[in-house]
């Protein structure tokens, strides 16, 4: 018998329909708690959210309903309802044994498909939504929960670069409050990886089969997806906007005049010396035949000058007649 909580020394596999895999899905672990932590799980079986308003949603569809208007983050917990400062081991960080506090919209509603017993069918609909981004999360997550380890790599193989869905639908803010947006392959990357999921943590994978999800990770780097923005727009920028810019701590990374392919400043050099430089120096000629012209016509006048003043030095002034 498979133990409550993440720790699952003997995990217990229902097996699908024999022949094709078919439409039932095979469950991983514990049946009955989904393998959530205990104290998210106690938490949310008491929730009026989930023990009120969703025991009145009976079909799959309802649900999905019900993630696109109310599921905003994928955090097992609300923003600020749980104080674990001051605890720490077992009773506080991420496992969540110490305190509990208000269960999120977004595991209730796990549970609740949990409790509908998604078939493949209606599972792939899920992580295939085009509607929202949040119903593609819960779905990965129900996987990541329900799903035996061995076929994590392959429920996520076509989802870990995810280039078919527009770009609206690849990122998602995970965290309760916001500011952690990551796009849906950094999630399931994250998934494959790690153990932690902000405060909780995932059901524990075999060791071989995490060091073989390893390896497949680090043989396969993640794609950065490219966002169609125009970044070649501030092409010609004005001196004051680079100031700005320089002074900023996070500046835009907009290519540098210096760089850009279309605006040279060896280009730009030359041509300013084309413009300007015939006729400054025409005008640096003629100031030098000029200055030769005066120095030349000048010297002999100017030792005229001087023979002329040295004369009269030299000479006494007359004495008038009547003396």
């Amino acid at each position: 018998m498979a133990n409550v909580g993440n720790q699952l020394p003997t995990q217990a596999v229902s097996k699908p329909a024999s022949g094709k895999h078919g439409n039932v899905l095979p469950l991983w672990g514990n049946e009955k708690t989904m393998n959530l932590n205990p104290m998210i799980l106690t938490n949310v079986l008491s929730s009026p959210y989930f023990k009120v308003q969703l025991y009145e949603l009976k079909t799959y569809h309802e649900v999905v309903d019900e993630i696109y208007f109310k599921v905003n983050h994928a955090e097992p917990w609300e923003k600020g309802s749980r104080k674990t400062a001051g605890q720490t081991g077992m009773c506080g960080g991420v496992r969540g044994v110490g305190t509990g506090g208000i269960v999120s919209t977004a595991y209730c509603l796990l549970y609740k498909l949990f409790t509908l017993k998604l078939t493949r069918k209606q599972l792939m609909g899920l992580i295939t939504h085009s509607d929202s981004p949040y119903i593609r999360a819960l779905g990965f997550m129900y996987i990541r929960y329900t799903q035996p380890p061995a076929d994590l790599v392959d429920w996520y193989d076509g989802f870990l670069d995810d280039e078919e869905m527009p770009i609206v639908q690849q990122e998602l803010d995970v965290k309760a409050g916001g500011g952690c947006v990551m796009t849906v392959g950094e999630m399931l990357r994250s998934f494959l990886t790690k153990l932690e999921w902000f405060s909780t943590l995932f059901p524990r994978i075999p060791v071989p089969v995490q060091k073989s999800i390893d390896v497949k990770m680090k043989a396969r780097p993640r794609k950065v997806p490219v966002k169609e923005t125009p970044e070649e727009e501030p092409e010609v920028e004005e001196p004051g906007k680079q100031g700005e810019q320089r002074g900023s701590r996070t500046p835009k990374q907009t290519p540098s005049p210096k760089k850009s392919p279309k605006r040279s400043r060896s280009r730009s050099h030359h041509r300013e010396k084309e413009r300007h430089g015939p006729s400054f120096d025409r005008e640096l000629e003629r100031e030098r035949d000029r200055q030769k012209k005066e120095r030349g016509g000048g010297g002999e006048g100017g030792a005229r000058g001087q023979g002329e003043t040295a004369v009269p030095q030299r000479r006494q002034k007359p004495r008038p007649e009547g003396t």
